[in-house]
């Protein structure tokens, strides 16, 4: 295994000080309104999010970022135009520049803050790494943070929520496959109970997490 490789998994581990486990991406209003009950129902959320939502809109700028040349602050822009609420916002903004602090601490470089996926690409770009195997990990823990999020809030054991993460699997792998060839142009969202449940998180009364 390359150390580049070794890198990007500790970059996206859950150790890494970004604060990702403070943020449901709504998943938490999703539970609480029944929407989301069982682990069926947590499969089907995650794989919905993942494939038409915020999933692919943040393996494309990933991608994006990735390429030589790129206008990292015009993808920054870009992303945080496309965030559909404030908390979500709120969410890929502060965990990308959590990241790109201590990504900066780790390498010298000097890396500003970004929304997530761009702060990664920009980060990952010198590594000698394939847009698959960065993309793959990056969906990958993107899906494993939902999932620690659903473990730690609805009745869900262990052995259900890693069940869940795992048959996603086979999605993450062919989105990656796949993200090579994706330009800004395949830009989209077709997510909309994901982006209302953010948007009816702002309005919670009691909240475990901050999105």
């Amino acid at each position: 295994m390359s150390a580049d490789l070794l890198s990007l998994v500790q970059w996206l581990s859950p150790a890494f000080p970004t604060g990702g486990f403070a943020y449901s991406h709504g998943l938490e209003a999703a539970i609480a309104s029944g929407k989301v009950g069982d682990a069926g129902a947590l499969r089907h959320w995650l794989a919905e999010v993942l494939e038409f939502g915020a999933g692919r809109q943040d393996a494309i700028l990933l991608v994006a970022a990735l390429r030589a040349g790129a206008d990292y602050a015009m993808l920054d822009t870009l992303a945080r135009a496309l965030q559909p609420s404030a908390e979500r916002l709120a969410e890929t903004l502060n965990q990308g520049t959590a990241f790109a602090e201590t990504v900066s601490g780790l390498t010298g470089r000097d890396l500003p803050p970004r929304c997530l996926p761009v702060a990664v690409g920009e980060a990952a770009a010198p590594l000698d790494l394939t847009a698959e195997q960065v993309v793959g990990l990056y969906l990958h823990a993107f899906a494993a943070n939902l999932a620690g999020v659903a473990m730690r809030f609805m009745p869900l054991g262990q052995q259900a929520g890693q069940a869940a993460l795992a048959a996603l699997h086979p999605l993450i792998a062919e989105m990656a496959a796949q993200a090579g060839g994706w330009t800004l142009e395949d830009l989209g969202s077709a997510a909309l109970g994901a982006d209302m449940s953010a948007l009816h998180h702002e309005t919670m009364d009691v909240r475990i997490f901050r999105t």
